[in-house]
């Protein structure tokens, strides 16, 4: 079963730099360690359990599909039964991979082991990877959910697309759920909304031509492209990008 959001990828150039500027803003940033695939993060903790991950590359990996990426770039969802899970994705026309053992080695040396099922191809960033946790999950989750900035979750995440419906389709089987139908006027642009634990999701594809939307897609194709965190009684509104590091992320009081 699918619990929420475990945690939004935020990829960043420099990690070091990326932890100074998130502190500025607000936030209790804990160094998360290494992985063996050329990455090292640093994670926000959120009170409602899920998290933020400030990634970047310690090798050069121009191969890889998010080199020279920034900002928001995938979506993980939690599981107790990823196995069914994953097969519930795949019956619903999601290209998935998976489930394969992944790792990452904290400062301190302790080693945290996961499974994880990832969309193939052009269904990454638009149908989440599935994570189930192998080591216990406190030990991969930073304790440290306090905030000065006082935001303590994830209201939603908004993954722009082309088209609505044939992801419509996918979550709408995959979940069992029916889509809520959403229009934006200030984004111009019409989606669909589900509803996983604590979290929603939010898909959303251009009406016209022009736009913010419209020039996300154009420029990094189907993918995630805003979140909305809730913050307890602090201050509101959009982060400055350019602390955030290309990361479109709205502040919204209880």
């Amino acid at each position: 079963m699918l619990t929420g959001i475990d945690h939004l990828v935020i990829a960043v150039g420099d990690l070091e730099t990326a932890i100074a500027r998130y502190t500025e803003l607000g936030f209790t940033v804990v160094l998360g360690g290494r992985h063996p695939v050329a990455t090292h993060n640093a994670l926000i903790a959120l009170a409602d359990g899920a998290y933020l991950e400030l990634l970047a590359f310690y090798e050069e990996t121009p191969g890889h599909r998010w080199w020279g990426l920034l900002g928001l770039i995938d979506f993980c969802l939690r599981t107790d039964d990823l196995a069914g899970d994953t097969e519930a994705f795949r019956r619903a026309g999601v290209d998935m991979d998976g489930p394969r053992p992944f790792s990452r080695v904290r400062p301190d040396g302790y080693t945290l082991r996961w499974l994880l099922s990832v969309p193939r191809g052009s269904h990454r960033g638009v149908a989440p990877f599935l994570i189930q946790d192998e080591t216990p999950r406190e030990e991969r989750v930073p304790r440290e959910p306090q905030h000065p900035n006082r935001v303590v979750g994830i209201i939603e995440l908004t993954v722009a697309v082309y088209e609505v419906g044939a992801v419509q389709r996918w979550y709408e089987e995959a979940l069992g759920q029916t889509g809520q139908p959403v229009g934006l006027l200030h984004l111009g642009a019409d989606g669909v909304d589900f509803t996983v634990g604590a979290h929603r999701l939010r898909f959303l594809a251009p009406r016209g031509k022009r736009g913010s939307l419209r020039d996300w897609l154009v420029t990094r194709g189907p993918s995630p492209y805003a979140a909305t965190l809730l913050t307890a009684y602090g201050p509101a509104g959009l982060l400055d990008p350019a602390r955030t590091l290309g990361a479109r992320l709205e502040l919204r009081s209880a």
